[in-house]
């Protein structure tokens, strides 16, 4: 089930419980009959206390929403009769009912119970020696073998411990990147254009200045790169961010021709490569030119955000400058958070989960392109080969901007493209970049009825 629960909202977990449960019998995602989660397996998902949704269960019961009989699993009264949400307006994309938000793993989905169990395991017989300060700026050797090893096998990556650097995280990578870069001398960059503005945050917080290079259908322009005579760039070439291009073999080689003639380097943000839904997943850029690409990866996508683990495979002359960076940042690694990750790379339950969620969000994915086909012929999606997200290209004449109001005010959180323009431009087409991550395949389906209404009023 989406659940939404907010530990830092200041009101009792039971109330927020109880209110999702109510809104969703309310305006339909629960339907009558429908049976519920038992108590243990609710409880399980939003890591919360059993008695807690017992209670819940009982409050909701006691109001005529639920019907439980002893024996028997609790199921959404028959009786219950749909309420049409009213519009309201939201400021927060936390705060939607429905948020089709980007980029976004789905955190409930983490595998608490082989990371408890390679947590053990990385604990048992570990020598007290290893929790003190660990002399080691690129991060444990044991994690850095095995991501050697992951992207090797997986990735098609160029890869040994020795030129890995475990990071606190894609944010922390690509700023020890920049910095090493720019003490060389290096003062500007290029960027994609659409493509994620935090890089822009980042290079200008290090003192460097961003050059925008237009992305098409095959991924970024390299005749434009090499017309701006910046000899770095920053690419997403397995799934492009925001527009979803995937790089075509012939730009491929086009941009680490570019790298060689130049003496240039490119930066490979491997974001979300593991789910790929047309094909096998392509391999990076690295493996190509190990030399001239810095591939940056995290278990962001994979795992969840919040464990803030990624990693460089950096070309020879940078592995000393960022592992310093590294050391400088923050002093070392969390020791048993890098043991446990090993160890679950190691035993084989990472992959097994990455099958597990490569199924789970291709479900989604495919939900989600259905219900765009109820919507009209007028619209169209680019983008869905791989990843969370894909691109809605709206029909001609539509505002973007009024379509993600219209919907806020029916509890749709979208987000359009022109966030991601780093280029001022007023022939820009109207896109959405829906992200599916977050919402189960009934919230899905939801959501984009909801936002089917809007467009119809046009």
């Amino acid at each position: 089930m989406s659940i939404a629960l907010d530990r830092h909202a200041g009101r009792p977990l039971r109330a927020q419980l109880e209110n999702e449960l109510r809104q969703a019998i309310q305006d339909g995602r629960l339907e009558p009959g429908e049976r519920m989660p038992s108590s243990r397996v609710l409880a399980d998902q939003l890591g919360i206390s059993r008695r807690l949704v017992t209670d819940c269960y009982e409050q909701l019961v006691s109001e005529g929403y639920l019907v439980s009989h002893p024996g028997a699993a609790t199921i959404v009264s028959p009786g219950v009769q749909r309420v049409s949400p009213a519009p309201r307006p939201r400021a927060d994309m936390s705060e939607y009912e429905f948020n089709f938000r980007p980029f976004v793993p789905d955190p409930a989905s983490f595998p608490r119970a082989d990371w408890l169990w390679a947590a053990g395991q990385a604990s048992r017989g570990l020598p007290s020696a290893r929790l003190g300060y660990e002399d080691e700026a690129r991060g444990l050797v044991d994690l850095r073998e095995v991501i050697a090893a992951y992207v090797r096998r997986v990735r098609g990556a160029v890869a040994q411990p020795d030129n890995v650097v475990v990071t606190a995280g894609f944010t922390q990578a690509i700023g020890l990147v920049l910095r090493a870069l720019n003490e060389q001398g290096i003062r500007t960059v290029a960027v994609e254009d659409p493509g994620s503005t935090y890089r822009q945050d980042v290079a200008g917080r290090i003192g460097m200045t961003c050059v925008p290079i237009p992305v098409d259908d095959d991924g970024l322009d390299v005749t434009a790169l090499a017309s701006s005579g910046v000899s770095v760039v920053v690419v997403t070439p397995a799934h492009q961010s925001p527009t979803g291009a995937v790089m075509s073999a012939e730009r491929r080689h086009a941009l680490i021709d570019w790298a060689k003639r130049t003496d240039g380097l490119v930066i490979e943000d491997d974001y979300d490569a593991e789910f790929r839904y047309d094909k096998s997943p392509i391999g990076t850029l690295q493996g190509l030119a190990p030399e001239r690409v810095v591939l940056l990866g995290s278990v962001s996508k994979s795992l969840a955000p919040g464990l803030r683990i990624g990693w460089v495979v950096c070309p020879s002359h940078l592995v000393d400058p960022v592992a310093d960076g590294k050391y400088f940042d923050d002093g070392g690694s969390p020791v048993l958070d890098h043991l446990i990750l090993a160890e679950l790379l190691r035993s084989g339950r990472f992959d097994r989960h990455l099958r597990r969620m490569r199924q789970v969000y291709g479900a989604r994915r495919s939900v989600l392109l259905e219900a765009l086909e109820d919507v009209g012929p007028a619209v169209s999606v680019t983008g869905a080969a791989a990843g969370l997200h894909l691109v809605l290209n709206l029909p001609a004449g539509v505002s973007e901007q009024n379509v993600i109001e219209e919907a806020a005010r029916w509890s749709v959180g979208l987000r359009g493209m022109s966030r991601f323009w780093l280029e001022s431009g007023s022939d820009r087409p109207a896109q959405l970049v829906l992200g599916f991550g977050l919402l189960s395949e009934r919230g899905i389906r939801e959501g984009i009825r909801r936002v089917s209404d809007v467009l119809t009023s046009y």
